[in-house]
Parts: C-alpha cells; sequence; structure tokens
C-alpha cells in the first residue's frame, strides 16, 4: 500500500498517492469502447485518402503521412482583429497561430501502436520537419504536437491521426517545465529531466522498456494511473534535435508502450499524447529535456480517472493507483500487438 505525497519536479507541484483508494466501492458511470472491427476505408471519413472533407477540399490518395490545414482551427493566421477591447483591467487578443492535422496512416483501422518501425520513424521525421517549419515563422512561440485517442477524451474519428497547434504563446504547462528546468540547471549545474532518469534507473521498478537511445518509463510523480514518459537519453530540447540514430531507438520506444497498452485490456487504449519541447520564441533552452508524456484517462478496464475536487478546485492530483503496481502490469505484458498474436 502506497499513501503518501510525492514532490513533482517538472511542474513543482505535489501529487498525493493514496493506492488504497483503488479498491474503495463504485456504483458510479462507467465507460465502455465498442469493440468494432473497423474497415481499412470508410466512405464518409473526412481523414480517409481521396474523400472530401467537411471544407469541401479533397484529400489527396496519400499513401503514407498526410499533413493538412485544420478545417476548424482554434488559431488561424487570419484570426480577426478583437473589437471593441473588454472591460476594465481584462485583456484580450486575436488568436493567431496555424492548426494543423497529421494522419498518421491511410488505414482507417489501424492506431499508432499498429504502424511498424519504419512508419513510425517516418511520423517522427514530419513531426521533425512540422517542428522546425512552423517553428521558423514570425509570431509562433510554441509548436505543440499532441494525439487524443479514444471517444473518452471526445474524439469522435477513429482513424489514426494527431494535430498541431503553432501558436503565438507557450502554453503553461511547458512554460512551467521551462521555468524549473532553468532553476535546477542554474542552482545545480545539471539537467533536471536527466536527473529524473537517473532516479528511475537506479530505482528500476516503474522502467518499462529501455534501449540504447531512449527509455520508457512511470515516472515516480505519475498523476494518472498507467502514465508513462518516453525520452531520449541525451537532452535535446525538441524532436527535431533528434539525430538519425535516435529517431530510429525513440520509435522503438514509442512503440513499445502503445502495444503494451493495447495489450492490457485487449482494446484500442484511449489517451492524450503529448510532445513536450521548448518554445520557438528565439530563448535559450539548453537546459529543456525533450520527451513525450502519455495520460491515459482509465484506471481500471472502463472506469475513468475523473478529475474532481483535487484536482480541479485544489490544482493538485490525488492519484488512486501506486505508479510501481501499474509499471510493473505493463512490464509484464508482450510486446507484440494482440491483433497481430491471434
Amino acid at each position: 500500500m502506497v499513501w503518501e505525497e510525492r514532490w513533482h519536479p517538472l511542474r513543482e507541484e505535489w501529487v498525493i498517492v493514496a493506492a488504497h483508494r483503488q479498491s474503495r466501492p463504485w456504483q458510479g458511470e462507467t465507460v465502455a469502447e465498442q469493440a468494432v472491427e473497423l474497415p481499412a476505408y470508410v466512405a464518409d471519413c473526412y481523414l480517409c485518402p481521396g474523400n472530401v472533407r467537411a471544407s469541401g477540399v479533397r484529400n489527396p490518395h496519400y499513401v503514407d503521412t498526410f499533413v493538412f490545414e485544420n478545417d476548424f482551427p482554434c488559431v488561424a493566421v487570419d484570426a480577426p482583429a478583437v473589437e471593441p477591447p473588454p472591460v476594465g483591467f481584462y485583456r484580450n487578443r486575436a488568436a493567431r497561430g496555424i492548426a494543423r492535422v497529421v494522419c498518421y496512416s491511410p488505414k482507417h483501422n489501424v492506431g499508432l501502436a499498429e504502424l511498424d518501425q519504419r512508419a513510425v520513424e517516418r511520423l517522427l521525421v514530419v513531426w521533425q520537419e512540422q517542428y522546425r517549419e512552423l517553428g521558423a515563422l514570425a509570431g509562433v512561440e510554441h509548436v505543440l504536437i499532441f494525439e487524443n485517442k479514444g471517444e473518452v477524451v471526445g474524439v469522435s474519428n477513429p482513424h489514426p491521426h494527431g494535430q498541431i497547434y503553432a501558436t503565438n504563446f507557450v502554453f503553461k504547462t511547458i512554460e512551467q517545465e521551462v521555468r524549473a528546468s532553468e532553476r535546477y540547471w542554474r542552482e545545480r549545474g545539471r539537467g533536471l529531466f536527466e536527473e529524473v532518469i537517473r532516479a528511475e534507473q537506479e530505482d528500476g521498478r516503474r522502467i518499462i522498456y529501455e534501449n540504447e537511445g531512449a527509455i520508457v518509463f512511470i515516472p515516480y510523480f505519475a498523476r494518472y494511473a498507467y502514465e508513462t514518459y518516453v525520452a531520449p537519453k541525451r537532452r535535446c530540447a525538441s524532436v527535431s534535435d533528434l539525430r538519425d540514430g535516435e529517431v530510429g531507438d525513440f520509435a522503438a520506444a514509442l512503440r513499445e508502450i502503445l502495444v503494451r497498452y493495447d495489450n492490457l485490456w485487449r482494446m484500442p487504449f484511449p489517451y492524450v499524447l503529448v510532445l513536450h519541447q521548448a518554445p520557438t520564441d528565439g530563448g535559450d533552452y539548453r537546459a529543456f529535456h525533450f520527451h513525450i508524456e502519455i495520460h491515459p484517462p482509465l484506471r481500471q478496464p472502463h472506469l475513468l480517472k475523473y478529475l474532481a475536487g483535487p484536482e480541479i478546485g485544489g490544482g493538485n492530483f490525488l492519484s488512486d493507483t501506486a505508479p510501481e503496481e501499474k509499471a510493473a502490469e505493463l512490464r509484464a505484458l508482450s510486446n507484440v500487438h494482440y491483433k497481430r498474436a491471434r
């Protein structure tokens, strides 16, 4: 039983770990992932090759990754000026930026976990290209790359895809991580995230996979039950800084955890996957360590981790599970996707 508070060094906040609460009675609503066999092509899918999207634009007959401007962007280069100004001391401005969609595969019925090594490497290269291109544009201070997967996180289209937001501000979590990393560098002369990796390697219980250039682990301070970090061992500020050999190692590490996620309950595992990368505003981010964070919302099959008083009202997480136990569960699973093992 784990019943303690753990310090989250990247967010600089306490996480309450109360694993004994996992066995408490539950009489609330549960969620169900529909085990529906999808076809490789769907005629009315906006993301399938050759189909017409809601904007009226027809997709090319792509055979690999496909990137396009989001038809319903939350930020845009031509966002209209905001008028009139708000009352009092409030401030506002136009939501300027670029929003794009990245289709991982032309096949409608495969997830990122089902792509082979070459396809995941290709996706990493696309992410590198997008980060460099968008980050070089005037007014773009941050490039946020992410994937929302599963109906329980609000995704209505199962076609494998992610999104990119290039914005005129730095997202709050990255801003916090930058500050924490820079402060640690000044005070200790060492990289903060490298210290995290070193501590995880010394403990060993929460590591799920490791190769020469990359590592996957549930952090000591995890907030979600199956929250994992995928990181290069060498400190680099963004995905674009990965060297050729590191791209392969990183792709292998990412595939490893995603396959194990699906194998856990033999279902497409829902999550929010985010690339934590340095801002693109011209600052010095040598202390920042690029990594991917994956936040799955389920803590048991069909049982959500609900955000309530401590999280929404208090601003700190209460975790109902022990990271060591969840890492052991994932580590014990096969690295061959259950659909291929049938």
